[in-house]
């Protein structure tokens, strides 16, 4: 009798076992695979981050961003709750061409500063629609994996239908390197004039 209770006994404690060795290695897979895909993204993020900051260093002296052909356009861009965008310096023939380069930004992004040059904080990828479909058939726009963002028209800039790509290179942004509008950003300190 006592060796039967045991074996059920066993039977049971084996069951248990089995059930909490597949609990542990499915969430450990489940875990694993997650963080696999978040450190791709990570390493993305940061790859694209580094080519931006790389194509852009020179521009932290706006003299040289003027001196290559970047003008300021739209004055600083702000949102009633979400942050600003900065100031938009833009390089026409590049926003002309129909097609979309890490290496040569067709904005440059900076924030004014109080009693001094405006501050470099990233690069704006920009891109029509019409000519980017055009010229490529098969979808929308990407940038080393991350999508440009699509702006329907009519729009605050008055512009035609556009894909367009931030990258906060130069300043974190708490909501992400890539969206259009950024938390800590201000246009206080822009007199509405070129700085």
């Amino acid at each position: 009798m006592n060796v039967r209770r045991f074996a059920v006994r066993f039977e049971y404690s084996l069951v248990g076992v089995l059930v909490l060795v597949c609990c542990w290695s499915s969430r450990a897979l489940a875990q694993a695979g997650h963080g696999h895909a978040t450190q791709d993204r990570t390493k993305t993020t940061s790859a694209l981050i580094e080519v931006v900051r790389q194509a852009t260093e020179r521009f932290k002296d706006v003299k040289v961003a003027e001196g290559e052909e970047y003008g300021l356009l739209f004055g600083c861009v702000s949102g009633s709750d979400s942050g600003a965008m900065g100031l938009h310096y833009v390089k026409q023939s590049l926003l002309m061409d129909g097609d979309i380069d890490p290496a040569n930004p067709e904005i440059v992004i900076y924030e004014p500063v109080p009693n001094g040059p405006p501050r470099l904080i990233g690069a704006d990828y920009l891109v029509f629609k019409d000519a980017w479909d055009a010229k490529h058939p098969d979808g929308p726009p990407q940038m080393m994996g991350q999508l440009l963002h699509l702006f329907e028209s009519p729009n605050r800039f008055g512009l035609q239908p556009f894909y367009t790509l931030h990258v906060w290179a130069w300043k974190d942004n708490p909501n992400g390197a890539f969206v259009n509008w950024h938390p800590n950003v201000s246009c206080d300190a822009f007199g509405g004039q070129h700085p």
